[in-house]
Parts: C-alpha cells; structure tokens; sequence
C-alpha cells in the first residue's frame, strides 16, 4: 500500500490527493498543513466578498473527508517543524504543493515608510490569517494608492470602497469589520504601468468595481488612448478586448457624485514614496509609453498621487523549501512533469505540484490539470517506491516527537467555534483572527 505526504491543503494540494486516490485504490494520503485550518487561499486569498468562489471549499471539503485521505494541520515542515529527511522516511513520496508565500517589492526609495505595505498583507489581515500581525492600515488615510493591476489589485480597492452593511454578512473577521466600517478612505487609485490591454485582472472581476454601491469608476480617455490596442482591440484575444470594453465605458461615462471613487491608471511606473510627517503622504509616479516591443518607457515626466496608504499588488515569489533545490529566477522547485530534479536528476519519492511548481500563474482551475500530471509521474514511479518499508503509522510517529496534529475533529471544532462567535456578534460565521483562538477552539476552550 502506497503511502503519501501532501504538503499544503490548498487548492493544489487537495487536487493532489483527490488524483491520487482517485487513479490508486489503495494509495492512502496524508494532506499536512502549517496551518490549523485548510483551504490554503480559498479562505486565506479569497476576498469575503467573494461568497461563489469561496463556495469551492465545499469540493475541497469532500477531498479531505474521503475514507483514505487524511487532514494532519499544524504541521509545519522544515525549520522550526517536522525536517523534511524525516518526512521522507514517513512516506514512500512527499508532494510539495507549498504555493508561492511572499510577495515582491517595487525597490523603490520610500517602500518601506509606514503606511506602505503589500497587499499580501491587507489580504491577510482581513481573511483572519493567523500569521497577520499587521493592523492600522486605513486609521487616518484619506486617499489610497493601489499598485498592480491584477485581480489582487482589484480585490482589495473593492474591499477599500466596500461598506459595513455590505461586508456584516461576510465572514470578514470583526476587527478587520470594524476598521473598514470607520474607514475615511474616499479616493482608491488602482495604477499600472502598462496600458490597459496588457492589464491582468479578468473581465468579471473588473465589472464589479462598476457596481459597487455609491462607487464611481473613472478612467481617463487620454490613457486609453496611449494604448495602440484600445483603439482598435478587434486584433485582442477575447478577455482583454472585454476589459478594453468595459475601461473605455467608464471613460466615456458622465461624472457624478460617490461617496468613494475607484480611478483606473495606466502608463504610470512608480518611483519614489514620499514622505508626510513620517509615513507616506504620495507616490512619485512616472509617465510611461509603449516602447515598441511589448514592454513600456520612461518619459521623464512626473506626477504625484496623495496617498497615506500605498498597497502593492506586483506578484508573488515561491520561497526555498528545505531540502529541494530552487530557481531564485522563476521562485519555483526545478521539475521535470512533476519529478523534483537535484541537479537536472530526478529523484523518485519527491514531487511538486501547484505554484511552487509552475509559478503563481493561471486560476484555481489550474491546478486540476497540474496536479493530474504530477500524479502521473508518481504512479508511474510507484512500483518502485513501495519496496520502503513503513513501520509505523505517520501519526503515531509524528506524535511520539512531539507534533500534535490537529485533525479533521479539530478542523470541525473551529468552524464550530467560528459560527458561534458570528452568531454572538448578529453575524453569520466570522472568522477567528488568530493562534490562540483557533487552538483554544481546537482544544474545547471555546464553546
């Protein structure tokens, strides 16, 4: 009977398992996760807002319930957790599907000045993630500068503009509610530096910035304009012609009085943060052209946006994963279908699958048919790696060093825990913001 550790309960992990033992009738799967709570990004990435996307957890569930699958959260592996020769000794293979945990920077002077912050981190804080140490992010701002136009980007200049009636009924943890409701953000700037053609968001994402309520959406003619394929977009595959569509609406669209206001930027490359009594008062942006070859140019002209909250939204970064080797290019484990390669050999027993494999691309779809093609790989490898002989159970060994899993019963007493505190605050679930809440739910201290 063959053995495996999945390491990461997100979409790519569960996927992961849901192959395994769809195409194996006796493969018997373990999903290990740092975290109490599984899901990865669909509850830690996934706006509360976004109630249908959110919905997927209810697939992901059926996966980490099924007979021989096997949810052991809080483990971490690596340093400070389980180290990953021990894991390996566990299993007849290790699938890593670790995702992509950090964010990149913009290296510009000023990033670092208080008020500026990536927009991991305002996910995080209010999608509960317990790691979130971050808070203050809207007291005493005024005007927002988002940087990035991707969905992230879109998420969170939605959130900023979102009021309390509408974020109540979400599982938005209280704290984070409570910010948001006192917000005085009035002016959101979502800024690329590119043109609108080349932006990342996908279509059904931008539209609902259009029907925010008491939101105004605008966007300038003069940078659409500057964009070749905007004015003729009939040459633009289809997402990217409907996003031009839908820009170039707005533009053309009568002014009118919101209480908030979303403005769509394009061709301005960020350069410098400047500073206000200490924290960020604007972002120095450069207007830029296209230069020709898909990519765009400095001009050398300025402008300056105000803004005591700057979020960057410029992509994700796979980290080293103990023991593996790694691309610090693309932030990804090098691979060939699936099989990590230590120095351009593949090793047997030792798989990856989802960002950390591919890098932060595509949507969550994506890592159905990339998990089929790591599975494949290890069912081909299969017949050899069952030939280790496991004496022990995983969990028992996991418990005589000292590692406490917390279990599917424990994961059920958190969303226990969870709708009771809603239903104390008038709410539906809402989310525990932390460690200690989580594992006192865990341990019956929460009632």
């Amino acid at each position: 009977m063959l053995r495996v550790a999945v390491v990461g309960s997100g979409p790519s992990g569960c996927y992961t398992a849901q192959s395994l033992v769809q195409q194996d009738p006796d493969v018997l799967v373990d999903v290990l996760d740092r975290l109490p709570c599984p899901y990865g990004l669909v509850r830690y990435g996934v706006a509360p807002d976004h109630e249908k996307i959110k919905s997927l957890q209810t697939t992901l569930r059926t996966i980490l319930e099924h007979e021989r699958v096997r949810f052991l959260g809080g483990v971490g592996i690596g340093p400070g957790g389980v180290p990953a020769a021990r894991l390996r000794e566990l299993y007849h293979a290790v699938v890593y599907c670790v995702g992509a945990a950090t964010d990149r920077h913009l290296g510009i002077p000023g990033e670092e000045l208080p008020g500026s912050w990536s927009a991991t981190e305002f996910v995080s804080w209010y999608s509960a993630h317990p790691d979130s140490a971050a808070d203050g992010f809207v007291a005493g701002a005024r005007s927002a500068v988002v940087i990035g136009v991707g969905n992230v980007a879109v998420d969170v200049a939605r959130m900023l503009a979102r009021g309390a009636s509408e974020l109540s009924p979400t599982d938005i943890p209280h704290p984070a509610l409570t910010a948001l409701a006192a917000s005085r953000v009035a002016e959101v700037h979502m800024v690329g530096r590119r043109g609108p053609s080349q932006a990342r968001f996908t279509t059904k994402e931008l539209r609902e910035l259009g029907s925010l309520p008491d939101t105004e959406v605008t966007v300038r003619a003069k940078e659409l304009a500057r964009d070749p394929a905007c004015l003729d977009p009939s040459a633009l595959a289809a997402p990217q012609r409907r996003n031009v569509e839908v820009l170039r609406g707005w533009a053309a669209a009568e002014p009118r009085q919101s209480a908030h206001r979303i403005s769509l930027r394009f061709f301005l490359r960020p350069v410098e943060l400047l500073a206000d009594k200490g924290r960020v008062g604007a972002v120095r942006f450069e207007r830029t052209v296209p230069d020709g070859r898909g990519g765009v140019r400095g001009t050398g002209e300025f402008e300056d946006i105000e803004a005591q909250l700057v979020l960057r939204s410029v992509g994700y970064r796979g980290m080293p994963v103990e023991g593996l080797p790694f691309d610090p290019e693309s932030g990804t484990v090098p691979h060939a279908d699936g099989r990590v390669l230590h120095a351009g050999s593949a090793v047997p027993g030792e798989y990856v699958a989802g960002w950390i494999k591919r890098g932060p691309t595509g949507v969550i779809g994506t890592n159905r048919p990339d998990a089929k093609e790591t599975v494949g790989s290890l069912l081909e490898d299969a017949p050899t790696l069952v030939h280790k002989d496991l004496r022990e159970d995983p969990l028992v060994a996991l418990r005589a060093a000292g590692v406490e899993p917390v279990e599917w019963a424990g994961w059920c007493a958190i969303e226990r825990a969870e709708a009771e505190l809603g239903q104390s605050l008038g709410r539906g679930v809402v989310k525990l913001p932390d460690w200690r809440s989580l594992m006192n739910a865990v341990n019956g201290q929460v009632r």
